[in-house]
């Protein structure tokens, strides 16, 4: 079937098919992966609010318990207002949990966490107002029966199962957009290779059916002119047969003028070979050209890949700046709980429950810093990876450059052909 296609129709058929089946279907893989990073980038920023949240939320709660217990060692108007301004901060942290979260488990524990504040805001409250009426007996006992110490334990752990499994969560998206990076790495690298080989292959089967083409053209003008060779000797001898019979004068000059017929018909229908030899060297230069148009269309896509892969690279290095913020929020709260513990020293007896807790938030502050790391590593090896990505895509940019380099030598080849025809 191929055999039967003309020189235009084969170039356009080589050309067109694989560039455009290799374009949509690169087009394809390459859009679904930039999707599916996208979408974990997004969750994966999710999950660092939702941390972050969760983090003010267990220092609002340290806060409104420093408060309340500054109040009990001195009855300043200035630890009431911090507990209303810790209450109002852990309002807002819980309420914008309440939007972030998707996991049925963790707003279970989101909602428990809120219950368990409540009720120690409830008990605080009815501390304090035995203080302000002058029943200090009553709060001490009150204080004294380790209620509130529960309430604090109990969402201590809770807090702390809450940020460990956000913890897991982060590193399992982390995971899944390192192994869509991986996979858009490979589908650029075996697109380039493939593009090359299709590029070189295509340049050798275009030469070849041009070559032969021209070949079977050429040997039609030799044909023609060994036809037109042998007329002209076959006049000649007839000529000398004139000279040597006149009675066969008549017949000869029949004989010669349908010779001479038949030399400007062989004459003409070389010509016409000519002719369609440069038709199909014009047809194969506009294929070239056409070629060369959808190279070009193939190294724009190319440059629109490496944009996207530089501002897959910007947003990673902003989730490295939302890791240095937990980092940085786990200093300050390891610095509260050290205020905290001397608070408890200067507490005396009454505070050595306040310094349990202030160890405890040191230790959750600890294991936020540890977490903020492992997120900083994870970034890191995601930019080497998207690095990797963007190298690999000057790579294909290079080769449709050679790829166009070879068309334009091709054209030049059919313009060559063209003029040595006219």
């Amino acid at each position: 079937m191929l055999a039967k296609l003309k020189l235009r129709d084969l170039i356009l058929l080589g050309y067109g098919v694989p560039v455009v089946v290799l374009s949509i279907g690169a087009a394809g893989f390459i859009y679904s992966t930039t999707h599916q990073v996208f979408k974990t980038l997004k969750d994966v920023k999710r999950v660092q609010s939702v941390i972050i949240q969760a983090n003010e939320m267990g220092l609002e709660t340290q806060d409104t318990i420093r408060s309340v217990r500054g109040y009990f060692v001195d009855p300043n108007p200035q630890f009431l207002a911090e507990y209303q301004q810790s209450r109002e901060s852990f309002t807002q942290a819980a309420n914008v949990l309440d939007r972030l979260i998707i996991n049925e488990t963790q707003k279970r524990r989101l909602n428990r966490m809120i219950y368990l504040n409540s009720e120690y805001q409830k008990l605080s409250e009815r501390m304090l107002e035995l203080l302000d009426n002058g029943q200090e007996e009553q709060a001490v006992t009150l204080f004294q029966q380790g209620l509130g110490n529960s309430f604090v334990e109990e969402f201590d752990r809770v807090n702390e199962e809450f940020l460990q499994a956000e913890s897991n969560l982060l590193e399992t998206e982390t995971r899944r957009a390192e192994k869509a990076l991986e996979f858009l790495l490979t589908i650029l690298i075996l697109g380039s290779l493939l593009l090359a080989g299709l590029g070189v292959g295509l340049a050798f089967w275009i030469s070849s059916g041009v070559t032969r083409a021209i070949d079977r053209a050429t040997n039609a003008i030799a044909t023609s002119s060994s036809e037109i060779a042998s007329t002209i000797e076959q006049q000649e001898r007839t000529s000398n047969q004139q000279a040597a019979s006149v009675s066969e004068t008549t017949t000869t000059v029949d004989e010669l003028g349908a010779s001479s017929r038949q030399s400007a018909e062989q004459a003409e229908a070389a010509a016409n070979a000519a002719m369609q030899a440069l038709h199909l060297t014009e047809g194969g230069s506009q294929a070239v050209d056409r070629s060369l148009e959808r190279m070009s269309e193939l190294k724009e896509k190319v440059g629109a890949i490496a944009e996207q892969i530089l501002c897959l690279s910007e947003q990673t290095n902003q989730i490295g700046n939302i890791s240095l913020l937990v980092s940085d929020l786990a200093n300050q709260t390891n610095m509260l709980a050290l205020n905290a513990a001397v608070e408890a020293v200067r507490a005396g007896e009454q505070g050595k429950g306040f310094g349990v807790v202030a160890s405890e938030i040191r230790k959750l502050a600890d294991q936020s810093k540890q977490s903020a790391d492992k997120i900083n590593t994870l970034v890191g090896d995601i930019q080497n990876a998207i690095n990797s990505t963007v190298m690999v895509t000057d790579e294909g940019t290079k080769t449709v450059e050679t790829g166009v380099e070879i068309a334009r030598q091709t054209a030049d080849a059919f313009a060559g052909v063209a003029d040595a025809v006219n």
